[in-house]
C-alpha cells in the first residue's frame, strides 16, 4: 500500500522544516534592514514563513539569527 501524497509530505516537513520561537531576519551583511523579529518557519525550500502566513523570499534574506531561549 503506498501512502498518500500529503501525509508523507507533512512526515517530511517535520525534518526539513525549523520552527523557531524567536529570529531576527536581515535582509543585508551589516545587520541594518531587520525584515522580521519574532517567530518564523524556516521551509526547507529557502523560504521563511511568518506567522501571519507571509513569506519571505531566500532572494530578499541575507541572514537569519536565531535565538535559543528568553
Amino acid at each position: 500500500m503506498i501512502a498518500p501524497a500529503e501525509t508523507m509530505l507533512g512526515a517530511f516537513r517535520e525534518f526539513f522544516e525549523d520552527d523557531h520561537e524567536r529570529v531576527v531576519v536581515y535582509a543585508d551583511p551589516a545587520g541594518e534592514t531587520v525584515l522580521h523579529e519574532g517567530p518564523a518557519t524556516v521551509r526547507a525550500n529557502g523560504w521563511v514563513e511568518l506567522p501571519s502566513g507571509r513569506l519571505l523570499s531566500p532572494a530578499t534574506i541575507h541572514h537569519i539569527d536565531t535565538h535559543h531561549g528568553s
